[in-house]
């Protein structure tokens, strides 16, 4: 181990096209790297290595969080903590997807579209997954045993087939619009955000300017952590904010994609926080108003989302491996030498 050295470091203009990102100018590892090659870059400063950390370390956060949840008394042989629990999974599988991303993604330009269609897919299990206890602990009143709170979690299981589906088709125009790849990708996860979080909107509404009156309907203070810790997420991810301002200035610590990390793991931080106080303060309240959960439905539906995103990622991938070697998005060798010097 002491004879290993670390990969070495390329410019933007000595990886293919497919491999930059905006504003980030240098810390870019070879493109032909090997399994080995890109653990071994996640251990020095390179542009993704924040990436990997900022979503590494909170997957064991997270895993701790659910594992003390999980171990408490009584606690998984209760029903009304299942959604809880539901939520736990996929709040510990979108980091550690993102962080394997990041880490494997500059083995070959297939590699790296096939990283993302993982992670997207994990991201979209985590859409689903705060349906769960959006259902079961902050439904509004008037909503309870209503259309939409029958139909939330089915309709929650099918957007996150859109989101998986519709971003993973975005990589695909990376190239020749990325404009539109990035609307695309944007309008993926953004739609089923606010599809979950509709509640908590209506409820909002309910008691906006009614100070503490309005009773089961009132947020928590992590509630509007929460929501602010995502609309900045959002911001961060279709701005490009700082590096597009200063190309070059933030290539290793500060770029938006690591503050868009540090944004989406606080946001979950304060969801479950959120979620935990609804939990609370609603149960007696919901337990006059709400039957227990039905198991079965609960894992089918789990179950049926799992098995439907990962054939979509399946078909995405088959696609891509069925590519001719010649497409854009898999060109992995260096740029032309008159472009390349142009570049330089």
């Amino acid at each position: 181990m002491l004879s290993l050295k670390l990969p070495q470091l390329l410019r933007v203009h000595q990886v293919p096209r497919v491999f930059w990102e905006d504003g980030i100018m240098s810390g870019y590892r070879r493109p032909t790297s090997s399994a080995l090659d890109c653990v071994l870059s996640s251990f020095q400063m390179t542009n993704e290595t924040v990436n990997i950390w900022t979503h590494f370390l909170p997957t064991w956060y997270f895993l701790w969080r659910l594992l003390v949840l999980a171990g408490g008394p009584g606690f998984r042989a209760e029903p009304y903590h299942w959604p809880l629990l539901i939520f736990l999974l996929p709040a510990c599988l979108y980091p550690f997807a993102s962080c394997c991303a990041h880490t494997f993604s500059s083995m070959s330009p297939r590699a790296r579209h096939i990283c993302y269609f993982l992670d997207y897919g994990a991201l979209s299990l985590y859409s689903l997954g705060c349906a769960f206890p959006y259902a079961a602990y902050s439904m509004p009143a008037s909503w309870l045993h209503g259309r939409l709170h029958q139909l939330f979690v089915p309709a929650a299981a099918l957007n996150s087939f859109l989101c998986t589906g519709l971003s993973c088709y975005s990589r695909f125009h990376e190239l020749e619009s990325p404009g539109l790849s990035k609307v695309l990708r944007t309008a993926a996860f953004a739609y089923p955000f606010l599809f979950d979080n509709l509640p908590l909107f209506y409820r909002l509404g309910l008691c906006w300017g009614r100070g503490h009156s309005c009773g089961q309907e009132m947020l928590s203070t992590s509630h509007g952590y929460h929501l602010f810790c995502a609309l900045l997420t959002g911001f961060l991810f279709a701005s490009h904010l700082p590096e597009r301002l200063a190309p070059g200035r933030f290539d290793y610590i500060g770029h938006s994609h690591q503050l868009f990390h540090i944004c989406a793991v606080l946001g979950t931080h304060f969801q479950l926080e959120a979620v935990l106080a609804d939990m609370g303060s609603r149960r007696a309240w919901l337990a006059t108003q709400e039957p227990a959960l039905d198991l079965v439905g609960t894992v089918a539906t789990l179950s049926l989302a799992v098995a439907g995103n990962l054939l979509i990622i399946a078909a995405f991938t088959f696609s891509l491996l069925q590519a001719p070697g010649t497409c854009p998005l898999l060109q992995d060798g260096q740029l032309e030498g008159g472009t390349q010097a142009k570049q330089q």
